[in-house]
């Protein structure tokens, strides 16, 4: 039985990107019957910040973890084993400043852990999610794909591909939702400018 993570992160409920991922998972149930969808909220419930205490219950050895530094990592071992469970992976992200929104930020930082998503060794850094499988739905005001003008400022697209090969996920498939100001500032009515970006997410999902 094939699994699906669907991550959302946009603060907005009737959010692009949350349509998108949503478009997502339907598309998917319908390619995978008897799959399961588990669903991960990033706004609603934030991943916590990392501070001193998480870094040290972090590179302490397992068998010598404190009860106390185990409650520090159980937010952290949640959303890795959810990432371990899951075949495949569905993240929307509403671009905020040229980047990832903040609660995205906070669920890297909780989960690349050394020795659970990647090792080190003397060839360099091995990520150790292999085998997975994800598609990266950026929505942002502004149009930021690749050969556009504004294309280097960009910053949400190359982080999230340099995270996701480090810790071993290299089959990734970005979808662009740029230019959704159109539809804030009436420009183009919302099913117009979703047409074409929803038969690209079919098409991912299928």
């Amino acid at each position: 039985m094939s699994t699906l993570l669907q991550l959302d992160s946009s603060p907005q409920a009737t959010s692009v990107s949350r349509e998108l991922t949503a478009e997502f998972v339907r598309t998917w149930r319908a390619s995978h019957p008897d799959g399961d969808v588990i669903q991960r909220d990033l706004a609603a419930a934030p991943p916590p910040v990392i501070g001193s205490a998480w870094i040290a219950a972090a590179y302490t050895p397992e068998e010598q973890l404190t009860e106390q530094q185990k409650q520090e990592l159980a937010a952290s071992d949640a959303l890795i084993a959810e990432l371990l469970r899951a075949d495949e992976y569905v993240i929307g992200v509403a671009m905020h400043n040229f980047t990832v929104p903040t609660v995205l930020k906070l669920w890297v930082d909780q989960i690349v852990r050394k020795g659970v998503t990647f090792s080190y060794s003397a060839a360099g850094a091995e990520g150790l999610l292999k085998g997975k499988k994800a598609t990266v739905i950026v929505a942002s005001g502004g149009v930021y794909a690749e050969g556009t003008p504004a294309a280097a400022m960009n910053f949400a697209d190359p982080y999230l591909r340099s995270i996701l090969a480090f810790i071993g996920v290299t089959d990734v498939r970005f979808v662009s939702a740029g230019g959704t100001i159109q539809v804030a500032m009436g420009a183009v009515d919302r099913p117009t400018f979703l047409q074409p970006i929803l038969q690209e997410v079919r098409a991912a999902a299928a």
